[in-house]
């Protein structure tokens, strides 16, 4: 008999996220994905001069801040006709890209890693094994080290000892699943705290070009700072020779700890290759970091990230690649809890529409459902999260649909760091789609963008530079008097947790109509007319064979779930923008 078991709230994610289950002998049969985070900002722009929107978009999340500004920015520029100085589009580039590597560090390291690592257990370590551990993986990260091993033991043991486990509290540490042999709990462990300390210098290359972090800052027609190495007031040699620097420490640390690490965790849990498949169907306009102002097929931009061509892949078929059609995009409100004035039909994110329809029981949902306590499935909208399509089938974004379209394009870096990997796992191409090879896309595609960072993008940036290219700022659209009266634009930009995209009509010099439509939307969503499931949902529930051993401890989902890198704060962002309240939803 089919038991139910609510998980609510997911923790070590950016937001709001509740799932519903349905477990028969051990296994989950049904899944609903629930963002139960009601906020916003998306049409709180509307009626603002465009030029000023990338300030308020990019607070949709506390994490994802540069990405929304980035993606803003490029919508607003494709509508006015501004051209972008070649200078500025590489700073951006770079603030992409160390945005991404810092986020796919923290992703694994310090929301995803404890899934698979035991730290209680790395008490019982012996540090001089854990060293020797280290190396056997083909980790030369310079914290290897028998003091380091060492010290971290020791600090973990009287964590332990204590009663009060800190940082990793809350965690399932006696579930049978655990793994990993004391010795690679400690490795994992103190490479967790290096990865807290080293993500400083990823931060640091975009906070030099953004002014702060986060949020920093950037300019509709380029980028805010000024650059001449002869000058001590703009981003000059001094601040130059600090970013290579970083560049060189986050390449180091990507190749040299973070891939070696991902690689074991995923040695150890291959079985996770067969678990956690979701839509065979994928979407993406590039590598992590490709940005287009635009339709990507109608665009002149060109980077070490628009090196694949976009392309959608169906139903697994990675032999055949299909040109990519922004126009096939469509929103599906079936299951959130929004209303269209056309009813329940798809929208295209530039006929949007944000109208709160809350019809949910009062908050808080707590409790169990056994209880009688409510059990959001049981009505038709559940969550506040839409639901995209694209030629209405479910996809799935981020590194696993980038790395799959990248080797089905014939990516030579992809191939290589993919087939290399699959030799090692022993897998096949078509089981990256699932929890551990989402956990292993990550890896493969962050060590192409830092190769990117430190190859090719920060060296043409220098050697432009030094050629006496400063023009970060293109003035000709900058005033409204150039603009059209009336003028639309939208924007593509592969970010760390995959496909965003912004949409903006412009009207009389001010914002007429704004959508997002960010990864998590298109993760996160619901069912929708023709009850396909969102990506989340199918992921847990679309075979029927997803191990739940104990309700208590529900480890193998979260496992799942936490391989997205799930952001709630991105996939709802609603207000009215007159401020007035929409609906009252009691915290």
């Amino acid at each position: 008999m089919a038991e139910r078991l609510v998980i609510d709230p997911i923790t070590r994610i950016e937001g709001h996220l509740r799932l519903e289950l349905e477990t028969d002998g051990g296994k989950i049969s049904k899944a609903w994905s629930e963002t139960t985070q009601f906020r916003g900002i998306e049409t709180i722009v509307k009626d603002r001069d465009p030029r000023d929107v990338w300030a308020f978009v990019q607070r949709i999340c506390g994490v994802c801040t540069g990405v929304h500004a980035i993606a803003s920015i490029s919508a607003v520029e494709d509508a006015i006709g501004s051209n972008v100085p070649e200078q500025a589009r590489l700073i951006r580039d770079m603030v992409l890209g160390s945005q991404e590597v810092q986020d796919h560090v923290i992703h694994f390291y310090h929301l995803h890693a404890l899934d698979f690592v035991n730290a209680a257990n790395a008490a019982d370590a012996d540090p001089a094994k854990a060293v020797e551990f280290a190396e056997a993986i083909g980790s030369h990260w310079r914290g290897n080290t028998l003091q380091r091993m060492t010290e971290v033991r020791d600090t973990v043991k009287a964590i332990v000892d204590s009663g009060q486990l800190s940082v990793f509290t809350g965690g399932y540490w006696d579930h049978p699943d655990y793994r990993l042999p004391p010795e690679a709990n400690l490795m994992a462990v103190a490479h967790y705290l290096d990865a807290l300390e080293f993500q400083r210098s990823m931060i640091r290359i975009g906070t030099v070009f953004g002014g702060k972090n986060p949020h920093p800052n950037f300019l509709v027609g380029g980028m805010a700072c000024t650059i001449d190495p002869n000058k001590s007031e703009s981003i000059n040699q001094v601040q130059i020779d600090q970013i290579q620097q970083w560049v060189d420490e986050t390449y180091d640390f990507v190749v040299n700890c973070y891939v070696p690490d991902a690689m074991a965790i995923a040695g150890v849990y291959s079985d996770y290759f067969d678990i956690g498949a979701s839509t065979p169907n994928y979407l993406a306009v590039g590598l992590s970091g490709a940005v287009f102002s635009g339709n990507p097929a109608e665009s002149r931009a060109t980077s070490a990230h628009t090196a694949v061509a976009p392309g959608v892949i169906y139903d697994d078929d990675f032999g055949t690649v299909h040109p990519f059609d922004p126009a096939k995009i469509e929103e599906w409100i079936t299951s959130a809890w929004y209303t269209y004035e056309g009813g329940d039909i798809g929208l295209t994110p530039d006929k949007g529409e944000t109208t709160v329809a809350y019809t949910g029981p009062q908050p808080p949902y707590t409790g169990a459902p056994n209880d009688g306590l409510p059990w959001l499935a049981d009505q038709e909208k559940y969550t506040w999260c839409k639901a995209p399509r694209y030629d209405g089938r479910p996809m799935q974004v981020g590194p696993v649909a980038r790395v799959l379209l990248a080797y089905a394009r014939g990516h030579e870096l992809t191939k290589q760091l993919v087939d290399d990997a699959a030799a090692t796992l022993g897998i096949t191409l078509s089981q990256i789609n699932s929890t551990m090879g989402r956990t292993l896309a990550r890896a493969v595609e962050c060590l192409i963008s830092a190769k990117a960072l430190k190859e090719e993008t920060f060296p043409n940036f220098v050697a432009r530079l030094r050629s006496g290219d400063i023009d970060v700022f293109d003035s000709t659209r900058w005033e409204p008097s150039s603009w059209p009266a009336e003028c639309s634009g939208y924007s593509f930009v592969e970010v760390a947790r995959g496909n965003l995209s912004h949409w903006v009509t412009i009207k009389g010099g001010k914002v007429e109509r704004y959508q997002a439509v960010v990864p998590t939307t298109w993760l996160a969503g619901g069912r929708d007319a023709q009850g396909q499931q969102g990506p989340y949902e199918e992921s847990l529930a679309g075979n029927g064979q997803h191990p739940l051993v104990d309700a208590a401890k529900p480890l193998e989902p979260l496992r799942t779930i936490h391989s997205f890198d799930p952001c709630m704060s991105c996939a709802v962002h609603v207000l009215d923008p007159s401020g007035e309240e929409l609906q009252a939803v009691v915290a």
